[in-house]
């Protein structure tokens, strides 16, 4: 067996470990099941990586994210570790070859969604494998404690059944102690293994700000932090206009969100990792598996509806551990549309059945029919034909979800694919009788291997640049082809994708777990609450982030903005929330002057409430004006 350090120099061109790496490494190596703790950036992947090298055999690795798993096999093969994916939307034949290939071939990881593992054929060619190691990323998804639960994760320990002996590894970023024994239950632990780092982060500076201008105060921010940044928003539409306002201020910035074609992500990505970007406005759809170490301040515009994505999010800042910081822009608004939010994530059991029934509809899926078919969705044209309102439909469709009668997932690219069908002589004969399609198919057969012998993968762009041809006859004629059955031609596709998980049944008959549906609501509510008490609560952002990940004992760190407002007064944090609390209940009241103010404070507490106010001066909380103190806010 080869040894973890002697792969990761090989592969990698490390000499170390990161802290806590190589101990996982070594407790997988011994068969153990094992949890693996990690935060944002600490080198999740490698913990399974290197195992699935060290020993004979093939990886599986569970994940829920199509784009973490397609970034992750392209970034293996770039240091030529066989690696594959199974995802939803790829073709039956793809997905028989590949997994042929991790029997027979010399294939080390492969990546499959949870919905594709619960497969027959899935399930039957993993019997015939050689399994190493089974791999859970992102494993908080199996906790209905969680704040991403997804039940087809629930199944996962099924796979133990076919491979009783292979040692599980679970890995996530962020998980509380609740979280982190439903994983090991769940998962059927055989003993309990936990490593754990402390999800401190030193070099991160957390700030929440309060304030009505928000996007004045982003500009402000900006100018005075220099480097990469992420700002994160919680809808599209805002993602552009934050964008175009910072374009316009001379800040070089970019949107990004999941509704934009497949090139145009890659390329707003690509800028901003090579740094000719310099701030990315996105949604919680950017960032995932980007390994870009000098990220210097991540500014959420919206308060997150919990704590553990905003500090993933968050977590994306200083990962080269220089200094960064981790904004968060809040007002009363953040804690009116939460809470909105909140009334609206569980819809009606009526409106739920309207939309399942109108998804038979959409895809004239037959009751009794459509079980593990999946299909390509627009959200936005299936409510336009239906006529439904769109949050409702959203919200309805994640409950369909966690009821395992659907799942969604991103959007997913898939490249065109073309196989010619006739003989080498047919082919010739159809050239000589259609000579405008002669150039294309000599083009295709030139810059393209393998078309007679199956599905390649080819690019239209170039083709249609090679050609001198626009992109729109390019296809036409490809599918002119197809209908002459001289070509079989699959147009790329850039969609989400949704599968049925079992047969439709009627809707009046959905099977919903009411209890269980009362339970995450119930969760939902605590996470948001969380999340508003973060924002509000006159305390150490560290401390409070640390606590809620059960790390007690964690000190003051010194470095928030809290920590530095309480520094500059010399007065506890407890002393400083009561004077400013009193402070402002009795300025709302009334404007009143400096002595008036101060003497409503008992007199060996007066020194102190001078620094408070004289604090509060200078940070802009309250005014002066005419003598007299006013609350700002």
């Amino acid at each position: 067996m080869n040894k973890p350090l002697d792969i990761l120099t090989q592969y990698w061109g490390y000499s170390s470990f990161r802290p806590s790496q190589e101990a996982i490494i070594q407790s997988v190596l011994d068969g153990h099941d094992t949890l693996a703790l990690l935060p944002t950036g600490g080198g999740k992947s490698v913990c399974y990586q290197i195992p699935a090298l060290c020993k004979e055999g093939i990886c599986i690795v569970v994940s829920p994210l199509i784009a973490l798993m397609k970034d992750q096999v392209y970034q293996l093969k770039q240091r030529n570790i066989p690696a594959v994916a199974i995802y939803s939307g790829m073709r039956y034949a793809d997905i028989d070859r590949t997994l042929d290939n991790c029997i027979y071939g010399k294939t080390k990881l492969l990546y499959l969604s949870p919905e594709r593992l619960m497969t027959e054929i899935a399930q039957e060619r993993i019997k015939k494998m050689n399994v190493n190691l089974i791999a859970i990323d992102e494993a908080h998804c199996i906790s209905q404690w969680g704040y991403d639960f997804r039940p087809s994760y629930l199944q996962i320990a099924e796979l133990r059944e076919l491979l009783p002996d292979v040692p599980v590894l679970a890995l996530t970023a962020t998980a509380t102690s609740e979280v982190e024994q439903d994983i090991q239950e769940k998962l059927q632990f055989k003993d309990q293994r936990v490593f754990k780092t402390s999800f401190a982060r030193d070099n991160l500076i957390y700030v929440v700000l309060k304030e009505e201008n928000k996007f004045n105060k982003l500009l402000d921010i900006l100018k005075k932090v220099k480097g990469s940044g992420v700002v994160y928003v919680r809808n599209r539409r805002k993602t552009k206009e934050i964008a175009l306002f910072l374009q316009k201020k001379g800040i070089s910035a970019d949107f990004y969100h999941a509704g934009l074609n497949s090139d145009a992500r890659s390329k707003k990505q690509d800028n901003w990792i090579q740094n000719k970007t310099r701030i990315i406005v996105s949604t919680n759809a950017f960032g995932m598996g980007i390994d870009k170490a000098n990220v210097r301040v991540v500014v959420h515009i919206d308060l997150p509806d919990s704590l553990e994505a905003y500090f993933q999010e968050a977590g994306r800042g200083g990962r080269d551990g220089k200094k960064a910081y981790a904004v968060m822009l809040y007002n009363q608004t953040d804690k009116t549309r939460l809470e909105t939010h909140y009334e609206q994530a569980f819809p009606a059991m009526d409106t739920v059945r309207q939309v399942y029934r109108a998804l038979g509809s959409y895809f004239q899926l037959a009751v009794g029919s459509g079980m593990n078919q999946t299909y390509d969705f627009d959200i936005i044209e299936f409510t336009k034909r239906y006529k439904l309102n769109i949050v409702e439909t959203f919200n309805s469709l994640k409950i369909l979800e966690q009821a395992e009668c659907i799942a969604l997932s991103e959007a997913i690219f898939m490249p065109s694919q073309l196989q010619i069908r006739v003989t080498k002589d047919r082919l010739y004969d159809y050239q000589m009788r259609n000579a405008r399609f002669d150039p294309i198919l000599k083009t295709i057969l030139r810059t393209y291997q393998g078309a007679f012998h199956g599905f390649i993968k080819i690019r239209e762009k170039q083709l249609a640049e090679k050609l001198k041809l626009s992109r729109h006859n390019l296809s036409a004629a490809l599918e002119k082809m197809q209908q002459d059955e001289v070509i079989d031609y699959l147009p790329q596709k850039d969609m989400p994708q949704l599968i049925f998980l079992h047969e439709r049944v009627d809707a009046d008959n959905l099977a919903i777990d009411h209890k269980r549906q009362k339970f995450l609501k119930d969760r939902y509510y605590e996470r948001i609450q969380k999340a508003i008490a973060y924002a509000e609560k006159q305390a150490c952002r560290s401390q409070l982030l640390l606590e809620y990940f059960d790390e007690k004992e964690a000190l003051p760190c010194g470095k928030c903005d809290f920590c530095l407002e309480r520094q500059k007064i010399s007065v506890s944090k407890d002393e400083y929330a009561n004077y400013k609390t009193k402070i402002e209940r009795l300025l709302r009241k009334e404007k009143l002057d400096l002595h008036a103010l101060v003497d409503s404070f008992t007199p060996k507490r007066r020194n102190q409430v001078l620094k408070v106010v004289d604090y509060l001066l200078d940070e802009g909380i309250i005014d002066k004006d005419k003598g007299l103190l006013e609350w700002k806010g």
